[in-house]
């Protein structure tokens, strides 16, 4: 029998609705997964009651790109991303990535999700794409466990790297596979985990990492495969990639794309800030998404997302944490705030800024449209009840509480929710994971962490652990 819940007295109730509706003193009640009904002075005699007075209550928010593999290689200043070239950062990097063992992937993944839960995501998109000897075939069972343990709903991105250095990639040799193998664990993970149903906690994503580490083959395939899996794809693409597909290929990255057939309303591409104004309008008539991940356009200096302008092309515009190699933080949160005042500095001078609002429609609304979720974004009867709530009764609130759809990345609330709700299931409440031993896993994720990735490391000579 599914349990109900009633959220009674909530003081606004942000829907993110087609009409973009706010409840004031409102209810919602909810069976097993689903929102039955939002309005005020909702009774059901049947429901648990959760009291919501002095809280706001906003949608979960949906993560469309990450590498929660990276968790573990943050806050070093021996690979420091924001005084490095991306080439530069990326020699160093791999050399600690190809450590990468089946119990980093797991306790890293973790940290991710936890991080994400605390500041209000409940679905989140993973790029995994290292695949290491000491890892095998592994990381996404992982992270499918972890997500699990957490009561997070969780979109797998089952990637990979095919060329070799030789041949002109930037992947060592022990984090390669080939096109076969690559296809052949796309088919067991689909057949295992994809869940297409309402309401689901898990799918799988074939997302090869970029079109400059793969054979051309290896897009192709993946295009055959998830079209007739009925699954969705991603890539990196207009990342600084540009002039080296010019002088491989002879045509930009979306040219490519748009060739080998990777592109359309089943696909969506992370940063893309090499996009040019000419090309808004094929994104938009293919229907594919771009991630926005602003912290690693900030830290490496890369040009801003002109998100006004691509929206008014009719361009799908989701946002991404982006791994923690170049971010150091999974709060989707964070990510928020800044995307808002870069398109703030960004639109200055010409007008037409992305509000706070519209950039929170786009954490929400927008993340379910890339991830192909009509059951997720926005809160209304028959979507999940995937919700999070801040408490307004703080001192640091005082003035702000006429406006709770601006609130969120107008005013930098970016620390912890109060509470976090997935598929009608309290994840977190009052700085607590629901049901989780925090300190127990953290000290064990430390343990791995220094056991694989610290021991002998160059990246983390000199610090005391």
């Amino acid at each position: 029998m599914n349990k109900k819940l009633l959220i009674k007295n909530a003081k606004a109730i942000v829907s993110c609705d087609a009409t973009d509706r706010v409840y004031w003193n409102s209810d919602i009640l909810i069976n097993g997964p689903e929102i039955i009904k939002i309005g005020p002075n909702l009774t059901d005699e049947s429901a648990e009651v959760i009291r919501a007075d002095g809280k706001f209550v906003y949608p979960g928010l949906i993560n469309t790109h990450h590498h929660f593999f990276q968790t573990f290689v943050r806050n070093l200043v021996t690979i420091d991303y924001p005084n490095m070239l991306v080439v530069e950062w990326l020699d160093k990097i791999y050399r600690i990535f190809q450590k990468i063992d089946s119990e980093v992937i797991y306790y890293s993944s973790l940290t991710a999700m936890a991080d994400l839960i605390k500041h209000g995501c409940t679905c989140a998109f993973d790029h995994q794409y290292c695949y290491t000897r000491a890892s095998g075939k592994e990381p996404v069972d992982r992270q499918m466990e972890a997500a699990k343990l957490l009561g997070l709903r969780y979109h797998a991105g089952r990637g990979t790297n095919t060329l070799p250095r030789s041949e002109g990639s930037t992947i060592p040799e022990n984090m390669l596979e080939t096109t076969d193998e690559y296809l052949k664990d796309c088919q067991r993970l689909i057949e295992r985990y994809h869940d297409p149903d309402p309401f689901s906690m898990q799918q799988i994503v074939m997302a090869p990492c970029q079109p400059i580490n793969c054979y051309p083959d290896t897009f192709r395939e993946t295009v055959r495969m998830a079209r007739d899996y009925g699954v969705r794809m991603h890539t990196h693409l207009g990342e600084g990639e540009n002039n080296i597909m010019l002088e491989r290929y002879h045509m930009r990255s979306l040219d490519w794309c748009e060739e080998i057939g990777f592109i359309g309303e089943d696909v969506w591409y992370a940063h893309n800030w090499e996009v040019l104004p000419q090309e808004y309008e094929r994104l938009a008539r293919y229907g594919s998404g771009v991630s926005h991940c602003p912290g690693p356009a900030v830290l490496g200096g890369f040009p801003i997302l002109d998100i006004r302008a691509m929206q008014d092309a009719g361009v799908l515009i989701s946002l991404g944490c982006d791994g923690s190699a170049t971010n150091d933080s999974s709060s989707l949160l964070d990510s928020l705030r800044v995307a808002f005042m870069m398109q703030a500095y960004h639109t200055k001078e010409r007008g037409g800024c992305v509000s706070a609002y519209d950039m929170l429609k786009t954490a929400t609304v927008n993340g379910a449209k890339t991830l192909g979720r009509a059951d997720l974004g926005s809160l209304e009867a028959g979507k999940a009840a995937d919700l999070f709530m801040i408490d307004t009764e703080q001192l640091e609130l005082t003035g702000t509480l006429h406006d709770p759809g601006n609130l969120l990345a107008r005013t930098g609330v970016t620390g912890p929710v109060w509470m976090t709700m997935c598929n009608g299931k309290i994840i977190y409440q009052d700085g607590e994971l629901i049901g989780i031993d925090e300190k127990a896993l953290a000290e064990k994720g430390e343990e791995v962490c220094s056991r694989v990735l610290r021991k002998d490391s160059e990246a983390f000579r000199g610090f005391v652990f």
